[in-house]
């Protein structure tokens, strides 16, 4: 494996994943590579994990803070969290096992907009960096680093931390070399300056990152795939979910407000979301672009179709038979995408000048189109906010999309009132369920209520979210958004209390 370290000077320095985790004390702050199941670091992490359930047994426990790009893989978060090794998390968490443990108020959890976590990182408001965990999927003559699937926050990471390991994964397609592209003009106020990148396939940077060798203090070899979790079959709600995206989007193009080809599309995680995408295989929208955190399944589809021109992201989601496909056609896909740090693939600025139709997912949105995309009954996380913030503020059409019940209809998507705000009804300007869309923009908050209502709710809550209407105009505290405050959260409650948001 040796000869994915091109670097002699770096090669005394491999080591196995217990030697390199040795070199981590209790109580620092760790940060890692890894967004979504791509690019994480694997086995020093389960070795810190095996150290740390060790420290439990001698009677000196420790726990360290873990930062990444967004969430990881089991070998990761899981181990860690498994062993109460971690003691603050941020930005963005969606391992089964750490979401409890967060939930309990075992783990503060920092949930953070995703392009936000460098420039923070930067000022220093995070507090030190003491050990970089970053997966590579080699290291260059020169001492550059060939990323592997993710990005993330990985140049941040190598630039703040006083000590770097690596792990150099033979796993990763060596055919990734090149289809990076590492910015490092980025500044804080008042040195910053425009970004230089005004089309989605702009190359701005280098394929490669860069990183102190005398902060090298470890490198690990590895060959550990990526976590691919499958997609589930588009059912009949994704399904008419996809069509009322894609009809709305044909109605923008046929009254001149979107181009044939439409503008950048971005793309939440999800089945929904997969769906709507290998959806737009059978779009009349030709050459498509897209500039989003993700590459997804149906994204390759897209590419393979020969409708989707290029994809800049910051990391794949695949599922393992969209991930074998990739790998097995590496070079023909890198020059059709681009993976950039995140503070790049989800920077506001660019967001709005590129003009990205953003699509993304939700828990609920209330009648005015305040969404929830974090807390169940507005207290028990979730995952996160992720990017969903970075794109819905920013973008040129803003759409939120979600099956329109849950857990066999006894949640409401749509409610009177959001038990938590993530996005803001002026930051909301489309919902889709498989009921059907409203398109908010330009409407009033009586006027959104009375079309999301009608076209988004399921016909079992749209009589009584009605009947909420109804008697909140006769009865609040001002008719601009009329609220019953102490009707408003009554479905969640009754939700906590009965197991359903229906009445008995």
């Amino acid at each position: 494996m040796t000869g994915r370290i091109a670097c002699a000077a770096l090669r005394s320095r491999i080591t196995d994943a217990d030697t390199a985790a040795a070199l981590i004390r209790p109580g620092e702050t760790v940060a890692t590579s890894g967004f979504t199941g791509s690019g994480y670091a694997k086995m020093v992490p389960q070795a810190l994990a095996r150290r740390i359930a060790d420290s439990h047994g001698a009677g000196h426990p420790f726990r360290v803070n873990l930062w990444t790009g967004a969430s990881t893989g089991p070998e990761l978060d899981g181990a860690l969290a498994a062993v109460d090794g971690i003691a603050q998390r941020l930005p963005y968490s969606g391992d089964p096992v750490a979401r409890e443990k967060i939930n309990r108020g075992e783990i503060d959890y920092l949930d953070m907009h995703l392009s936000q976590v460098a420039p923070m990182a930067w000022e220093g408001v995070l507090g030190p960096l003491d050990t970089a965990i970053v997966e590579v999927s080699g290291i260059r003559a020169d001492g550059s680093l060939i990323p592997s699937s993710s990005v993330g926050n990985n140049k941040t990471w190598l630039d703040r931390a006083s000590r770097v390991i690596l792990e150099v994964n033979r796993w990763q397609d060596a055919a990734l070399e090149g289809m990076h592209d590492i910015y490092y003009g980025t500044r804080l106020p008042p040195e910053r300056v425009p970004i230089p990148l005004v089309r989605p396939d702009d190359r701005i940077g280098t394929p490669y990152l860069a990183c102190d060798p005398d902060k090298i203090v470890a490198i690990v070899e590895t060959e550990a795939p990526d976590r691919n979790l499958p997609f589930a079959a588009p059912d009949d709600t994704a399904h008419a979910i996809a069509g009322h995206v894609i009809e709305f989007l044909a109605h923008e193009v046929s009254r001149g407000r979107l181009p044939p080809a439409l503008l950048p599309i971005q793309s939440g995680v999800g089945n929904i979301a997969n769906a709507v995408l290998s959806s737009l295989v059978d779009a009349p929208f030709d050459p498509m672009t897209a500039y989003t955190e993700v590459i997804q399944d149906g994204m390759l589809d897209l590419l393979d179709a020969g409708r989707l021109r290029m994809a800049s992201a910051t990391a794949f989601s695949l599922s393992p038979q969209a991930a074998a496909r990739l790998n097995a056609n590496m070079t023909a896909y890198r020059d059709r995408m681009i993976l950039r740090p995140q503070e790049i693939s989800n920077h506001p600025e660019l967001v709005r000048r590129l003009g990205c139709i953003a699509m993304n997912g939700l828990i609920e949105a209330d009648i005015y189109g305040n969404v929830n995309s974090t807390l169940v009954m507005g207290s028990r996380i979730q995952n996160g906010i992720g990017g969903s913030g970075d794109f819905a503020r920013n973008a040129y059409v803003s759409i939120f999309m979600t099956p329109s019940t849950a857990k066999g209809g006894k949640i409401s998507a749509i409610v009177p009132q959001a038990s938590h705000v993530d996005h803001i009804m002026q930051d909301v300007q489309v919902i889709v369920t498989e009921q059907g869309l409203a398109d908010l923009r330009g409407l009033s908050p009586r006027q959104r209520a009375k079309a999301v209502i009608e076209r988004c709710a399921h016909p079992d809550y749209r009589p009584m979210l009605a009947d909420y209407a109804m008697r909140a105009e006769g009865g609040s505290y001002g008719l601009h958004a009329p609220s019953l405050p102490a009707k408003a959260l009554s479905w969640h409650r009754r939700y906590m209390e009965t197991g359903t948001m229906l009445p008995s």
